[in-house]
């Protein structure tokens, strides 16, 4: 993961009395919005003001990756600086959100994200257009601690551990939302989705290898356990190729080893590659000796998702490219 610290000389100096008058805290609040609008270089003239919402009484204490937070019971303003699949899936519009790469929401979430503003790439968010937005809740993932003390100076902010599996970021988004109910719904489901595939691949659950093969601009990647389309897999109980059972995210190739793509069934994972890459590979007298590709059994799958999402929408997808290829087929 990247980050960026550029343009973030915003002060970082907390208050560290206690006041319980409401007109007090507002007074501080407005005092800290203050320090970020001259450290972010805002122009004061556009009249932004702190989001009062941010500071009702109607709040819960959420633990997180960066400490405790109080958060508002039900937030009309969220901005989300990553894990966006899993926000939406949960049914938050959020105001403003980041991207994953080039200032574009992944295509697999287009028609969630209408009127989504966008606040930044992931891992560079802009502070200066968060607070326009007034948000009255941030979510994000720890990758941006660096940032935090001055996201809270916007607004409440709740940051999950980058470290953990997507589905604790799920519970945790929706713990600060206040829709709990509607992740143990959207887990239960995706359980039930899996079993059903297990029950319907039959035999065939511990015999068919699965191998995932990335190809992306100027290189071929082979994606292992720690990756999230592998990560999936492991947990449907599918086996992978002797070489790509790893405990790692990806490993790249080059021609060569080409014979360390083979599986029973290959995914091709596309998504913003570059095609004559793709053609030397298969072109290549090694890639016609594959088993998979002799019976047919290579299929193209979007990065977007086998790659990219890291939330329970793009988990979903896999799963419905996984019963078209495996099942259907």
């Amino acid at each position: 993961m990247f980050f960026n610290t550029k343009g973030r000389g915003v002060t970082q100096r907390l208050f560290t009395t206690i006041f319980n008058h409401h007109q007090i805290k507002l007074l501080l609040f407005s005092i800290v919005t203050a320090f970020i609008i001259i450290g972010c270089g805002i122009n004061t003239s556009e009249n932004i003001s702190p989001n009062p919402d941010n500071l009702t009484s109607q709040t819960r204490v959420v633990k997180h990756a960066m400490g405790e937070t109080k958060v508002p019971l039900n937030p009309k303003r969220v901005v989300v600086i990553g894990g966006l699949d899993n926000a939406l899936a949960l049914g938050i519009k959020p105001i403003a959100a980041t991207t994953l790469l080039y200032d574009q929401y992944p295509d697999y979430l287009n028609s969630k994200t209408q009127g989504v503003k966008k606040i930044g790439v992931n891992n560079t968010a802009n502070l200066e257009k968060i607070l326009y937005q007034k948000p009255d809740l941030i979510l994000g993932l720890n990758w941006d601690a660096d940032i935090y003390q001055q996201l809270s100076q916007i607004a409440p902010t709740v940051l999950a551990d980058g470290d953990k599996s997507w589905k604790e970021w799920l519970t945790k988004f929706a713990e600060a939302s206040g829709k709990t109910e509607t992740a143990k719904k959207l887990l239960k489901d995706y359980d039930q989705r899996i079993n059903t595939l297990r029950q319907q691949l039959g035999n065939r659950l511990t015999q068919t290898q699965v191998s995932l093969v990335n190809f992306w601009n100027n290189y071929t990647r082979i994606y292992m356990n720690d990756s999230f389309a592998g990560s999936i897999i492991k947990e449907i109980g599918l086996p992978r190729p002797t070489y790509q059972d790893k405990d790692k995210i990806h490993e790249n190739v080059s021609l060569e080893l080409i014979p360390q793509l083979e599986g029973d069934v290959i995914f091709l994972i596309i998504g913003g590659h570059n095609p004559s890459r793709l053609k030397q590979f298969t072109n290549h007298p090694l890639w016609s000796k594959l088993e998979a590709v002799r019976e047919d059994k290579v299929h193209e799958v979007s990065g977007d998702t086998w790659i990219s999402s890291w939330g329970i929408v793009g988990a979903n997808s896999v799963l419905d490219d996984l019963f078209k290829y495996l099942i259907d087929k």
